[in-house]
């Protein structure tokens, strides 16, 4: 992958009415969606970026999702219509889009109206690869097995000590309660004095609660997808992921058995009897391949092998189309 896979990014210059959206950020990427702006500003440095579109294996849509839902131009409600236009001037400015239908582009999104913003682009979301944080099978935009899971991570400087110190409590939740599987979360466990369940503000630190957690639960809001999954690796926590039917991140390369613990929201009332089935043996197997599996997702401005850019990267090789057009 390293040597041979290539990726051409649309060119736009800096006179560009809409730079701001389609070329990367000028500073370091920060907050709960940042996962976006870090892999194309990473990747525009990168040496898989070629300029000869003859020898590209795949081709970058390079606007920017959570950029235009800022921009005042365009906002939530003109996403769509920018993306149809943009789709429009390239396969009319460009013979790439054209030999595929799209099946050879991709484009990244980390905020949820990723999921909506191809609706009037129609091949973008039947043909190209969406890199998306939401990535639910019960949306009829993403498609299992063409598009992949981009991980939603928010950003950390440095590193957490004594990642291996002794966890007092067993499992930890903090967040708002903004879906039916937060609601059941809080009816079953509100009082329980081993699984600690938080809507509203923490009284303690977020980062303590973590660290002195065995188990850290990642539950489905608004969205399937939050950073929390990120935040339990980062801190030495094992996640525990209660969401049903959706691709993690990564799936098609890591084994989430072995570091983390899947149920279904169904079982929801069961969270104690599961978690205390699991013996100490296993439950120390299970942390140290979190302390493993962590690098994989961390971003770096110069990316270091198996950190999530490459992680995403690979995930782009496994999906590359094995037919090769001439320019």
């Amino acid at each position: 992958m390293n040597r041979s896979l290539k990726i051409y990014v649309y060119p736009h210059g800096r006179d560009d009415p809409f730079a701001n959206v389609l070329l990367p950020v000028d500073f370091e990427p920060e907050g709960n969606y940042a996962s976006e702006s870090y892999f194309k500003k990473v990747l525009t440095k990168s040496h898989f970026i070629t300029k000869d579109p003859s020898e590209a294996n795949l081709f970058f849509l390079p606007f920017s999702i959570a950029r235009l839902r800022h921009d005042p131009r365009v906002g939530i409600d003109g996403i769509q219509d920018f993306i149809r236009d943009y789709i429009f001037n390239i396969s009319h400015q460009y013979s790439y889009w054209n030999r595929t239908g799209g099946a050879d582009h991709f484009y990244v999104a980390c905020h949820s109206i990723g999921r909506s913003a191809m609706d009037k682009a129609v091949e973008v979301k039947l043909n190209a690869i969406q890199v998306v944080c939401s990535s639910s099978y019960y949306l009829s935009s993403y498609v299992a097995h063409k598009d992949a899971s981009l991980p939603q991570i928010w950003p950390r400087q440095g590193d957490p000590t004594n990642l291996a110190r002794e966890r007092t409590k067993l499992a930890f939740f903090a967040g708002s309660m903004n879906s039916p599987v937060r609601e059941k979360l809080l009816q079953v466990w509100r009082n329980d004095a081993e699984i600690s369940v938080h809507f509203g503000h923490l009284k303690t630190s977020y980062a303590e609660e973590l660290l002195a957690s065995k188990f850290c639960l990642h539950v489905k809001g608004f969205e399937v997808n939050t950073a929390r999954i990120g935040d339990a690796l980062y801190y030495g926590c094992v996640p525990l992921i209660i969401a049903n039917h959706y691709d993690l991140p990564f799936q098609d390369i890591l084994n989430w058995q072995s570091f983390s613990v899947v149920v279904a929201t169904l079982d929801i009332p069961l969270l104690k009897k599961i978690l205390k089935g699991i013996s100490i043996e296993d439950y120390l197997v299970l942390q140290r391949n979190v302390l493993k599996a962590r690098e994989h997702f961390q971003w770096h401005l110069s990316p270091v092998d198996h950190d999530a850019f490459y992680m995403v990267m690979y995930e782009l090789w496994l999906r590359r189309s094995s037919l090769r057009f001439s320019a």
